[in-house]
């Protein structure tokens, strides 16, 4: 299995493409932190990989908390004595807005879970990468942090942009430690996350008119991206940030 044995927290891991990364990971021999919020979601997920023999459990997080990160840190270290793999999974979505209507409290709070998460998770796991020697950071950003602007939520795109940006400088900085940072950038998923960006079927069918696949993805697509990045089969891949959009950059 491409990922057996290797410990991996997944934030934002009890819902949507989240669930799905949890899942391919347990599938591919990964053990599994599910790091959500919402503790009953996630610990019914762990649960549910528990009982087909992944070791699996949940812990509630709240991503822009830098004590709730060195908890977690503390509860891997007794778990597990160590963490190999992170994926920055949690976000917030929202339909398409202007400058003008986005208010600085909702600036803000798309900052604090979309870019101030994966920071303080990434600072939260570095010194435990160092000490192993290795470990592995996926984010999750979007197509919207490289193109297709005027379809894009100020907030939303802006602050995955900066998660594109964290990812190379964490490749850049920490490859001499033993670390590799990268992202997947998906388009449209089907899942409950992404669809609430969409509120009615023609802002649907505006968004996957620039979609040339013209469907949303499945969250496994997006889920077998971040299990290659996250396995030895990416060994020399470090600070890419790789499209899973169904063509959507080519526009």
């Amino acid at each position: 299995m491409r990922l057996a044995g290797k410990r991996a927290i997944i934030t934002g891991g009890a819902h949507g493409l989240g669930a799905a990364i949890a899942r391919r990971f347990a599938a591919e021999g990964a053990r599994v932190c599910i790091a959500d919020l919402d503790r009953a979601a996630g610990t019914a997920l762990a649960e549910d990989l528990a009982d087909g023999s992944a070791d699996a459990w949940s812990w509630k997080l709240d991503v822009q908390d830098a004590a709730a990160w060195s908890a977690l840190v503390q509860q891997v270290m007794l778990r597990w004595d160590g963490v190999d793999v992170l994926v920055n999974n949690a976000a917030i979505a929202s339909g398409l807005t202007s400058i003008e209507d986005r208010s600085p409290d909702d600036w803000d709070r798309f900052m604090a879970i979309n870019l101030r998460g994966p920071f303080l998770a990434t600072r939260a796991v570095l010194p435990l990468f160092r000490s192993q020697g290795q470990g592995v950071v996926v984010n999750v950003t979007s197509v919207a942090a490289a193109g297709q602007s005027g379809i894009m939520d100020p907030a939303y795109a802006c602050s995955k942009a900066g998660l594109a940006m964290l990812t190379r400088v964490t490749a850049a900085q920490h490859a001499e430690d033993g670390v590799r940072c990268n992202a997947v950038a998906p388009g449209p998923i089907d899942s409950a996350l992404a669809r609430s960006a969409y509120p009615d079927q023609l802002a649907m069918d505006r968004r996957l008119s620039r979609v040339p696949m013209a469907r949303f993805a499945e969250p496994d697509e997006v889920a077998a991206a971040v299990i290659f990045l996250a396995s030895d089969e990416a060994a020399y891949v470090n600070g890419a940030v790789l499209p899973v959009d169904g063509g959507a950059l080519v526009q």
